[in-house]
């Protein structure tokens, strides 16, 4: 891991990276962030918003990094769910009020209910999200009172696994694993709705973001603290590791850092790298030739 000896008093001397942040409930993502900000500046972005309710992997992107947040938000991401059966709320979570209540339900019946909200999905997301419905936050307008129709999207849910049913409590704990734009409160809606009982999501835990995993991660307060300034941050080859890697020499660099392209095979995303591992650009491939989409090293 690179090592930094940036200090609070030059913040934007902060390095490309990113930082592997365990939220913790309570707090809201952007919150989660202020004990960072002393240690890496005001330069700093996240993908993928956690509720406050929730907790685990929250990815903070430093420096010039934070170019690099829509390559972010397409990863796959990993949930350890709860769902609470019985009720329905507001938010489709514990934050919610009542509103509609169901019959009780046992295992085989989850479990069967299980494919119908796997693959290829049509949902549609919480009253209470971030979606835009005519040009404005849906969650403002709930927040307002207003009655809020969000259109259906489509999704993808890679795995939906019921790892425990507790008949008593008539609660179901969930892995999963799903593609951008999955809200997961609307899988625990759904499932409720499936068998008959009402349902709202009651915990949620983010495992994992693409490769990077909640294991690696470590609470803000920590990544706050004074020293070490590195603590659960990775520099910024990391973020595209699971992409073509294209080495370049010196004057390769130099060319792509003033946006110039240099040859390379394939198609699609490649990370363009320096001699020393640095991610110097996210470029595309194309027809021989890689061009940069999102300069992260400045030109000499």
């Amino acid at each position: 891991m690179r090592s930094w000896s940036g200090s609070s008093a030059v913040p934007e001397a902060a390095p490309a990276g990113v930082v592997l942040l365990d939220k913790p409930a309570g707090v809201s993502s952007f919150a989660a962030l202020r004990p960072l900000r002393a240690v890496y500046g005001k330069r700093l972005g996240h993908a993928g918003t956690l509720d406050p309710f929730a907790t685990g992997l929250l990815l903070v992107l430093t420096g010039r990094a934070t170019r690099l947040v829509d390559h972010l938000h397409g990863l796959d991401k990993a949930y350890a769910a709860v769902v609470q059966f019985g009720a329905e709320t507001t938010t489709d979570d514990p934050e919610g009020e009542r509103t509609a209540t169901g019959r009780v339900t046992d295992e085989a019946a989850v479990r069967a209910a299980l494919p119908a909200l796997t693959g290829k999905i049509e949902q549609v997301p919480p009253a209470a999200s971030a979606v835009h419905v005519d040009g404005e936050r849906a969650y403002r307008r709930f927040r307002r009172g207003e009655a809020v129709t969000v259109p259906p999207r489509t999704v993808t849910v890679h795995a939906l696994d019921l790892i425990r049913f507790d008949a008593d409590a008539q609660t179901a704990e969930l892995e999963i694993v799903c593609g951008s734009g999955t809200y997961v409160r609307s899988l625990a809606r759904d499932l409720g709705r499936t068998v008959g009982a009402g349902a709202h999501l009651s915990a949620l835990r983010r495992t994992r973001i693409g490769p990077f995993r909640v294991e690696d991660a470590a609470a803000p307060d920590v990544v706050g603290a004074a020293a070490p300034r590195d603590v659960a941050w990775r520099p910024a080859a990391a973020i595209t590791a699971g992409l073509p890697q294209v080495a370049l020499d010196a004057d390769q660099a130099r060319a792509v850092a003033h946006g110039r392209g240099v040859p390379c095979p394939g198609e699609g995303p490649v990370a363009l790298l320096d001699d020393g591992g640095r991610l110097v650009a996210l470029g595309e491939a194309h027809v021989g030739q890689a061009r940069p989409r999102v300069v992260l090293e400045p030109a000499p």
